[in-house]
């Protein structure tokens, strides 16, 4: 079977996720069904432990469901070994973590450029350059993180998920490690991004505040989608 990227950048049929063995396994996704438009925002929504960051792990291709069905960007990514997973995601897909993870050893400019390097890009650093200049970061390309603020760690991380022009952009958290005011400018920051590209928006919070900047809110309780409905 295959999906048009199209109009779908995401579908997923019955996905489950169990880890281990019995009898200490533990199930964590309970049969999931989801699609998500291209070009559409998405929040996935639900509390600690109800399997939000798993899903977007199956869906990102970092994780291998246990059973079911996962088409990205028209790519089947469960027919997929791991090595081609890493080559799908390069271009497809962007990832904003909570924990900004940078590499400590490199400068802003240099850790937006490491993707499009990996991929063999001759214009990285031209690239990179401009995508921080998107981010407000212009004047921080010669800085370490350790020189930057929580939130300039976090412009830089988005600048790096941005810069090979993802079709899908996932953002894990991404205001946890941030106060309220930085927290709510890196917000815009993101929506302002995936508003000038057209990529695919999927936030994972715990925040029904953030939540309701999506056009659409999935929430999930205990691994299972509980409430799925578009934005008033």
């Amino acid at each position: 079977m295959s999906f048009s990227s199209d109009s779908a950048q995401i579908v997923a049929r019955n996905v489950r996720l169990s880890l281990g063995k019995p009898p200490s396994r533990v199930d964590i996704l309970h049969g999931i069904d989801l699609t998500v438009a291209a070009g559409d925002s998405v929040a996935l929504l639900g509390a600690s432990g109800s399997g939000k960051s798993s899903l977007m792990a199956v869906l990102a291709g970092l994780e291998r469901p246990t059973s079911g069905e996962v088409h990205v960007a028209g790519l089947d990514f469960t027919a997929l070994d791991e090595d081609a997973l890493a080559v799908a995601r390069r271009g497809r897909i962007g990832i904003v973590l909570q924990a900004f993870h940078l590499l400590p050893t490199m400068t802003a400019l240099e850790n937006v450029a490491v993707p499009l390097e990996l991929a063999g890009e001759a214009a990285a650093f031209s690239r990179a350059r401009a995508e921080l200049a998107n981010v407000g970061l212009a004047d921080r390309t010669s800085h370490y993180p350790a020189q930057l603020s929580g939130g300039e760690q976090q412009r830089v991380a988005i600048a790096r998920a941005m810069v090979g022009n993802p079709r899908l952009l996932f953002a894990d958290e991404p205001t946890g490690n941030l106060d309220t005011a930085t927290g709510a400018a890196i917000m815009d920051m993101l929506f302002a991004r995936h508003a000038a590209s057209g990529a695919t928006l999927f936030v994972i919070t715990h925040d029904p505040a953030l939540a309701a900047r999506c056009a659409r809110i999935v929430e999930l309780a205990d691994g299972r989608i509980v409430t799925d409905s578009r934005a008033a």
